[in-house]
């Protein structure tokens, strides 16, 4: 159940603040009459090398991300940050709009990354893929899929155990029994096996 109701007002304001940013319905879970224009986002370091290993630089990242995206207005609804690899889900019409904010991200992070080692041009990013959401459906398995990966790759036993997810912004403002519904109806099963990594950018 979604507790708008619950909310203090400053929340209630956050609330609408964010639903306004990500284009959702002022007050209820987002239904998508069209899906044009939302991508999984995946972007991976070279050879999976784990960087980011605590929370904080993982929020660093996500931070940095979130800045880029918000000047050229592109949508974030789902997120995860892992030690050596990201998923965003985005709305961004067309595609190509992603690519410099992220290519700017991965040049600061990695300039800092080396600049804390004391090196210079190692290499820290390989590249980022894309996949078209083709529908409803395809969208929310998406975001179950974004907020399970945490597990998947055996950081923590359950998906609200990782801190830098956006399943803690849907149980704060959808409900914990709105994200076990989505959870049943659309299931991850074998969501993701074996994609392969069209390279979109780097």
């Amino acid at each position: 159940m979604y507790r708008y109701r619950e909310l203090t007002p400053e929340e209630k304001t956050e609330t609408l603040q964010q639903r306004q940013l990500n284009r959702f319905p002022p007050h209820a879970p987002p239904h998508l009459h069209n899906t044009e224009g939302w991508f999984l986002i995946t972007a991976a370091t070279y050879e999976h090398k784990r960087y980011f290993h605590t929370d904080e630089e993982r929020t660093w990242l996500l931070s940095e991300l979130q800045k880029e995206l918000q000047v050229v207005k592109i949508s974030i609804s789902g997120w995860v940050v892992l030690p050596n690899h990201y998923h965003l889900l985005v709305k961004c019409q067309p595609l190509s709009v992603i690519s410099q904010p992220l290519r700017r991200v991965h040049a600061r992070t990695a300039r800092e990354l080396n600049r804390r080692e004391d090196l210079t041009g190692r290499q820290i990013w390989h590249r980022f893929s894309d996949r078209q959401i083709r529908n409803e459906r395809h969208y929310y398995t998406t975001l179950n899929y974004i907020h399970y990966n945490p597990t998947k790759h055996n950081y923590v036993q359950k998906p609200k155990d990782w801190t830098c997810s956006s399943l803690h912004w849907y149980e704060k403002h959808f409900g914990i029994e709105w994200l076990r519904d989505l959870w049943r109806t659309h299931p991850v099963r074998n969501y993701g096996k074996g994609w392969d990594w069209q390279n979109s950018g780097s």
